[in-house]
């Protein structure tokens, strides 16, 4: 399929009008463009409308080709790849899984010199086209595969940046590092042969102990989330590091960025006291990275319960995450519930606790929402407790 024909003026203005459309709508109307593939035309426009939150810059620019939606969905959004590229520094850098190019486009801001390396042909020169159409000037594509390019050219390069596919031909969606294309723990000698440091992004559900386990020389691990949800792993690899491991937690929102660092330790034990005036629950990427210990220690805050992940305090703190302020505490029992808990819409949250939240909403016959907030946890004595709270923004 010759793809210049969708850079014509009328086709994109078409595109750009319709990005709000619906698909389903859409694909029901004459094909305006008859000597096109009214189908490509429509994958234009549903990729394009993906890019609206996740790629603004690609959504706002004219004259760009987009590959499927499904690639959008699993690209970098602009905020991870912005962050990222705050990792590296120097010369030279080779993306050897280049996809769309968003992480390489970010990398070209603080590198010299990017080398985005791309087996589909045709995604590699649609990548090239955006990137002149964005006033990327830096940035080499190559049509290769990552590791054949760096035996071929036999250059160093100051770092290597690996994001493995997580889409196995036979398996289907995968998880394990050994599952992933490229092999990235087999092949890791032969990528130090190019450079001491090497960034790879792994998927979110990753366990870090596993990655520690698989990983040679780890510097650190970056645990990115977006709005509260843990998006992707970063491991820093630097050759011959052998200090210790550093944590690096970001969750970005709207108008802010939560961050917390820590250096992994074997410490296990933290303070626990009894629901004080305020209740504190770390965000998702603390969650993912376990570090509740340098969290209770960093702020001197105690825990409800070993299990629990909920933090308390008597006065105010600016904790990384959601807080709130204790209206009351009772046990869960239920009488309890019936002389405490008399409202018929709130906001339900589970930590160490046996029930599900769908259990409690048809067993106490509670809606979702309101400006309520109640936690059904477990306190440092094993006592089931319920806590109702008001969020504090």
């Amino acid at each position: 399929m010759n793809y210049d024909a969708l850079l014509r003026q009328e086709v994109q203005d078409f595109i750009q009008e319709n990005t709000t459309r619906e698909i389903s709508a859409l694909a029901l109307q004459k094909n305006p463009f008859p000597d096109l593939d009214y189908k490509l035309i429509l994958n234009q426009i549903e990729a394009r409308a993906k890019c609206q939150q996740k790629l603004p810059t690609w959504h706002q620019a004219t004259g760009l080709i987009f590959p499927s939606k499904v690639s959008i969905e699993q690209t970098s959004s602009e905020i991870a790849a912005a962050y990222k590229s705050q990792l590296v520094s120097g010369n030279r850098l080779i993306d050897m899984t280049g996809g769309f190019g968003v992480d390489s486009y970010y990398f070209a801001k603080q590198m010299n010199a990017v080398i985005h390396c791309e087996l589909d042909e045709n995604l590699s020169q649609w990548v090239a086209h955006n990137y002149k159409k964005l006033g990327s000037t830096n940035i080499t594509c190559v049509a290769n595969d990552g590791l054949t390019y760096l035996e071929q050219q036999q250059e160093r390069f100051d770092w290597i940046y690996i994001d493995p596919s997580r889409r196995n031909e036979v398996k289907g969606k995968v998880f394990l590092l050994k599952d992933c294309t490229p092999d990235v723990v087999s092949l890791m000698d032969c990528y130090f042969q190019y450079s001491n440091q090497i960034l790879i992004k792994t998927a979110p559900l990753l366990d870090l102990k596993a990655g520690l386990k698989d990983f040679q020389f780890v510097k650190c691990i970056h645990i990115v989330a977006v709005e509260n949800e843990v998006k992707e792993l970063l491991w820093e690899l630097e050759y011959h590091y052998s200090g210790a491991v550093t944590i690096k937690t970001r969750n970005f929102t709207k108008n802010h960025c939560d961050t917390f660092d820590f250096e992994m330790t074997s410490e296990t034990l933290t303070s626990l006291a009894l629901p004080q005036q305020y209740l504190y629950e770390p965000n998702s990427a603390l969650m993912k990275s376990g570090g509740f210990v340098a969290l209770a220690n960093h702020y001197n805050i105690p825990k409800l319960h070993s299990h629990s992940h909920l933090f308390t305090s008597d006065s105010y703190i600016d904790f990384p995450g959601r807080r709130f302020e204790i209206v009351s505490v009772f046990p869960y029992t239920k009488k309890d519930m019936a002389t405490h808990f008399t409202f018929k819409k709130a906001n339900i949250s589970i930590r160490n606790f046996p029930e599900s939240v769908e259990t409690i909403r048809k067993k106490w016959n509670i809606s979702d929402g309101g400006t309520l907030y109640s936690f059904f946890t477990t306190d440092k004595n094993d006592q089931k407790i319920v806590l109702l709270c008001h969020k504090i923004n």
